[in-house]
């Protein structure tokens, strides 16, 4: 399934939807922090096989016990509803 650029509204919605993360340079943004590098690199693993499950992919970064989250979609230009999906399922992963 294709991808679909969020609308506007849908964008300016995201602060309700989405209360942990912000737009940033137009993409969803989330940092995180957990108590050390395994608990980070586990995390990492569950979005990892979350996004590979979606075919979405997350531009991500990990330094010891935090992890820097992006999501964009490059087909679409912006943000879409495949990033909104991830970021949803991300913060189900959060424990």
């Amino acid at each position: 399934m294709a991808a679909q650029p969020l609308t506007p509204a849908q964008i300016d919605s995201l602060p309700r939807e989405l209360p942990e993360w912000t737009v940033r340079e137009g993409k969803l943004h989330r940092e995180l922090r957990f108590a050390d590098f395994s608990a980070a690199f586990g995390f990492m693993a569950r979005v990892a096989l979350a996004a590979e499950a979606m075919g979405h992919h997350p531009e991500w970064c990990n330094v010891w016990n935090r992890v820097t989250i992006n999501l964009t979609t490059h087909d679409t230009g912006g943000l879409s509803d495949l990033d909104l999906e991830l970021a949803k399922r991300i913060d189900g992963l959060v424990s």
